[in-house]
């Protein structure tokens, strides 16, 4: 893999704050633009002109300097640095998806993010065995070298996070990564940020919502080279981490249950529709074991280069407008998926089966 990393200057990572802090650009967008303009500072001036040969009736929102040195700085002052996705020290699996974050905020020990990883996600209001056996075979994974990725929720999160504590664990916040919830797992935010590490897209102080947490979801499995489903119910906000690790073409592992149990129904679906059933770590790692001796796909690369491309005359944006029209429904689209859809652009190939069968509560 001809993988391409270098260190960004502290200019450059305060105008690609500004960029991804810009109304109507997300992790797809902003890396288009820095294809298309070759840096981040290029794209911040060619953005008002872009918006408004786009139809746009007002000016669009840039993030300004004074707001993104401020964010800099609160972070400075909370302990958190900033990664982007063409340094060295961010996590290449999550760089290679075409979503990634272009920076994560990062809390403790970052040397965990370049290591193997493993998700573990299930259900908040998980069993008293459910909990167990996710702190076990969190333990066996992490006693095997590979680092426990979760989202720091209720239950099986929490008893996965406690079982990797010793041997690392990465917790994925879907609101700042200083901004503990739920506020209960506090000490166990405290323990992490100690031995393990916590990451965000978010800006810091940043209260999490509930549309947050499918972002941070995405995240979680892109860390990884699977993800291991410890009970949940048949709307699970966890099957949305399993649908991503699909997209992604990441494994899928399911720890099956009794049917009696409404908490079953997710990990049992799954194992229905071509995931790994899981019953210990040995399960997880046969499958993983040649994606450890190989790289799971190519990596960002670093040196983008502006590209010569013509500006769209009145003709071109009128029928693009069509188009944009005819893509848009009663259901809400973020502007990062519009603008994939209309360039064509594939999804990638699932390496396990389609789960696009799921119906997911966001």
């Amino acid at each position: 893999m001809d993988e391409v990393t270098r260190q960004i200057s502290a200019i450059e990572r305060l105008d690609w704050l500004r960029l991804i802090r810009s109304e109507n650009v997300g992790p797809r967008t902003f890396t288009r633009l820095l294809e298309r303009f070759g840096s981040a500072a290029s794209a911040l001036a060619a953005l008002p002109d872009l918006a408004k040969r786009g139809g746009s009736r007002r000016p669009i929102v840039l993030c300004s300097k004074a707001d993104a040195e401020r964010e800099l700085a609160r972070a400075e002052r909370l302990g958190l640095r900033y990664l982007a996705t063409v340094e060295p020290g961010y996590p290449r699996a999550l760089a290679a998806t075409e979503d990634a974050p272009p920076l994560l905020t990062v809390l403790g020990n970052a040397s965990l993010l370049t290591k193997p990883m493993v998700a573990m996600v299930g259900a908040r209001n998980a069993s008293l065995n459910g909990r167990n056996f996710a702190r076990k075979l969190a333990a066996e994974l992490g006693r095997s070298g590979m680092v426990v990725a979760s989202g720091m929720a209720r239950g099986i999160d929490t008893a996965a996070h406690q079982g990797a504590l010793a041997f690392g664990t990465v917790a994925v916040l879907a609101g700042g990564a200083e901004v503990v919830y739920p506020p209960e797992n506090d000490g166990l935010w405290r323990e992490i940020v100690e031995t393990g590490v916590v990451v965000s897209e978010m800006p810091p102080g940043t209260q999490p919502q509930a549309s947050h947490f499918p972002r941070r979801n995405r995240i979680i499995s892109g860390l990884s080279l699977g993800v291991v489903v410890v009970e949940a119910n048949a709307r699970s906000g966890s099957l949305i981490t399993a649908r991503f690790a699909a997209d992604q073409g990441r494994e899928v592992f399911a720890v099956p249950g009794s049917p009696m149990d409404p908490r079953a129904a997710g990990p049992n679906d799954l194992i229905r529709h071509g995931a790994t059933l899981t019953e210990s770590a040995e399960d997880v790692l046969n499958v993983l074991s040649d994606l450890l001796r190989r790289p799971l796909s190519e990596g960002r690369k670093a040196d983008y280069r502006a590209q010569n491309v013509a500006i769209p005359g009145e003709e071109e944006v009128d029928r693009a407008r069509v188009d944009i029209l005819e893509l848009l429904g009663p259901s809400a689209v973020t502007v990062d998926d519009m603008y994939r859809r209309l360039l064509g652009e594939p999804r990638k190939p699932r390496k396990t089966a389609t789960f696009s069968h799921l119906r997911i509560a966001a």
